[in-house]
């Protein structure tokens, strides 16, 4: 990386230099929703182990059991989401 010249630098307009940051910006962005999407996934498996460990139990407690299972279809719609609105935001090129 060379640097610019202080003189350029402090010419530069506001409009410009947000110009020249926002690959980077998208890049952050883009990587914060991936990691949500991470966070998702995560705690996705962690509750279907659970659901299997209560099915499995001689006693089930079914409405914990169906709040799980609604647990399970709510992160499973907003893991949709995140990759519904990313693939708008970041197209494939």
């Amino acid at each position: 990386m060379k640097l610019k010249p202080f003189a350029e630098i402090i010419a530069l307009s506001k409009e410009k230099l947000a110009e020249s940051l926002a690959p980077i910006r998208a890049r952050k962005v883009k990587s914060q929703a991936e990691l949500e999407m991470a966070k998702l996934d995560d705690e996705l498996i962690r509750l279907e182990a659970d659901i299997q460990e209560q099915c499995a139990k001689e006693e089930i407690n079914f409405p914990n059991l169906l709040d799980k299972l609604d647990k399970v279809a709510l992160l499973e719609r907003r893991k949709q989401q995140y990759e519904r609105v990313l693939g708008e935001l970041f197209p494939k090129k």
